[in-house]
């Protein structure tokens, strides 16, 4: 089966202006977020039986639900997603720092980057089923309420995986901490920057114009062609501070969205 996440050739088919809102747009979305509910329970249950594989049964699993929900975007709403770059190797350890708009940067960026896991809040890891998933994956719980020692913890635990059998594998990051509207600029956390310097981990900076399509709120979805960029890995320099490398990082991703996002029609500054 092909790649729900569309080359250049394929993307060429679709609009890179998202389509109008309308009732259309406003029934599709409808019915895929109940289409996509029920697709979830019958693969949850159907990957209950991989979690005895490890991770890789399990990543098998999110890489099947992950992608059928790609496809019943195009499906349901006309909205796929372009692939630009090259994501890290399978077995190769990256942390991936992506500006994050929506929830379909996530599905793309998690099918594009095969072994992957989230720096997740603890309590998600404690939900049945979804958090049985997410621990098998490889996903790092984060206790906030313990500030500074939390990054320690997690630190830790990447140099724990990393030296495992294994490996880390693609750990994913969104360095403003949250969804942002088109155009909208926050200041990234030095998590990325802190996480790289204390591991020498790649660091592959991914631009994204997916909100364009498929807004914060999740309604409606627009139809047409949003795209992820996968960015040269970086690394910092010798005696390159984390707040330099983290400037750095934010300089080419909110750059390349940028352009990303006039390419879908966003005029900015205006």
């Amino acid at each position: 089966m092909s790649s729900p996440l569309l080359n250049e050739t394929q993307a060429a088919r679709l609009s890179p202006i998202p389509g109008k809102p309308g009732f259309l747009s406003y029934l599709g979305t409808i019915t895929y977020y109940i289409h996509v509910a029920l697709a979830t329970i019958v693969v949850g249950l159907w990957g209950v039986t991989k979690l005895g594989q490890g991770r890789r049964g399990v990543h098998r699993v999110a890489t099947v639900w992950i992608g059928y929900m790609l496809r019943a975007a195009r499906w349901h709403m006309g909205v796929a997603v372009e692939i630009r770059g090259t994501p890290p190797a399978a077995n190769e350890g990256a942390l991936i720092g992506a500006k994050h708009q929506s929830f379909l940067d996530i599905l793309a960026i998690a099918y594009a980057a095969r072994r992957r896991a989230f720096v997740m809040k603890r309590e998600v890891l404690r939900v049945p089923i979804m958090g049985w998933y997410a621990r098998r994956a490889g996903c790092i719980p984060i206790d906030r309420s313990k500030g500074r020692d939390a990054m320690g913890q997690i630190i830790a635990t990447v140099r724990e995986r990393m030296a495992s059998d294994e490996g880390l594998g693609h750990l994913i990051l969104y360095p403003e901490g949250t969804r942002t509207r088109p155009g909208e600029k926050r200041p990234y956390k030095h998590g990325i920057s802190t996480l790289h310097i204390e591991t020498g981990l790649p660091v592959w900076p991914v631009a994204v114009n997916c909100g364009m399509f498929w807004p914060k709120r999740g309604l409606p979805v627009l139809s047409g062609r949003a795209v992820i960029e996968f960015l040269e890995p970086m690394q910092a320099e010798p005696g390159e501070s984390r707040d330099a490398f983290l400037q750095r990082i934010r300089d080419v991703v909110e750059e390349t969205s940028e352009k990303l996002m006039t390419e879908a029609g966003l005029q900015i500054g205006h």
